[in-house]
């Protein structure tokens, strides 16, 4: 959900420049690997024209590396730093799938039940979606957002597009095809708040944010103070009838995350935070059952057998992650924005993250290069 507003022109030849600003983790004669990395990240970024960026690596358990690069604010020509913040969008998802099965070690749930077994008053028609379509987005159930102007469905207010979006017909039939959709999360939400027994964004606080140490992680919008966060910048400029125009201009995001969505989106972190979170996954301090964290990453089937997702690369779609399905390094994934991407190759116990301040960055293309280096 984003809404763009011009704050201020950046020339091209700025950013061209920005391959002078030298990053925080700088390889060494003696340190090939950071050598290798750096030149690969700056390349990118040059070619990809990202301000600042933020990479982690965690593997085993173990943070293996931690690099930042570029610019975080360009009015002031801020250097990206290891507390730098960057909105990282649908990233936030991996934390509901997370908190779900939470409370399905509790004995609280179970991820095939309908949902309306755990929640009252919802339209007949959900009544029999099972949280796993849910996490999944294979639901059918309306979208609560536009789909023009990511923006809720009734003049941006958050109670009258919950009854609004209830009155919809459903968008197909639950399991028969992929659709990414808001509302899935809503609801996520919503159950979380009933079974966990706090609101959601507390919950995620005390059994993920709290564990993994999380002290740079919150859950906002952009119009409000967030200390050191860095600004996201796009070349997509939301014309008057809401759709996006690409120009050749730079101009700062304003993004709005009303807060019953937040099980989806309005996540404002770190890549420290995020190899933090990795770790305790890895180290069964999130989830104690590592068949549990199999499950997260297993791509939910249609009713026709096959796999729902974005297409292209993201050939899956998970409890919360979609997934690349190959032959080779098959990858849990959670993206953000266009700019915001964690890789976690499952068979290698290794993730990758990458944190920009572009949307349309798009890290996402460009993390299996960086794989191969610590692998």
């Amino acid at each position: 959900m984003i809404r763009l507003s011009v704050v201020f022109f950046v020339n091209l030849l700025l950013l061209a420049s920005l391959s002078n600003a030298l990053p925080a983790g700088k390889g060494t004669p003696g340190n090939p690997v950071g050598d290798s990395v750096d030149a690969l990240v700056t390349r990118v970024m040059n070619e990809r024209h990202i301000p600042g960026l933020q990479l982690a690596v965690v593997k085993h358990g173990k943070i293996l590396d931690n690099r930042c690069y570029g610019i975080a604010n360009l009015n002031d020509s801020i250097p990206v730093t290891k507390n730098t913040i960057f909105s990282v969008n649908s990233i936030a998802k991996i934390l509901s799938g997370v908190a779900i099965l939470q409370l399905k070690e509790a004995g609280k749930l179970s991820i095939d039940a309908p949902v309306s077994n755990y929640l009252d008053s919802l339209p007949d028609s959900w009544k029999n979606v099972t949280i796993r379509q849910l996490l999944a987005n294979v639901s059918g159930i309306p979208d609560i957002t536009d789909p023009i102007t990511d923006r809720l469905i009734s003049d941006n207010e958050e109670y009258a597009s919950w009854q609004k979006v209830q009155a919809l017909p459903m968008e197909f039939q639950s399991g028969e095809q992929f659709s990414y959709n808001t509302t899935n999360y809503l609801l996520i939400g919503k159950i979380i708040d009933k079974l966990g027994g706090i609101p959601f964004a507390e919950f995620f606080h005390k059994h993920q944010l709290a564990t993994a140490g999380m002290k740079h992680t919150v859950f906002s919008n952009s119009y409000n103070i967030i200390p050191h966060k860095a600004p996201t910048y796009s070349y997509f400029h939301q014309c008057a009838n809401g759709r996006y125009l690409k120009t050749d201009k730079l101009e700062e995001a304003y993004e709005e995350f009303p807060g019953i969505l937040w099980t989806d989106a309005g996540m404002f972190t770190t890549a420290t935070d995020l190899a933090l979170w990795v770790t305790k996954l890895q180290t069964k301090k999130l989830l104690r059952d590592k068949k549990n964290i199999a499950e997260m990453w297993m791509p939910v089937k249609l009713n026709n057998g096959t796999y729902g997702g974005f297409g292209g690369l993201l050939n899956g779609y998970a409890l919360g992650w979609p997934v690349i399905l190959r032959e080779k390094h098959n990858v849990a994934t959670a993206i953000g924005g266009g700019r915001a991407a964690l890789f976690y190759y499952t068979a290698d116990d290794l993730a990758i993250i990458v944190l920009t301040n572009l949307a349309g960055g798009n890290p996402e293309l460009f993390i299996d290069d960086l794989a191969t280096y610590y692998r």
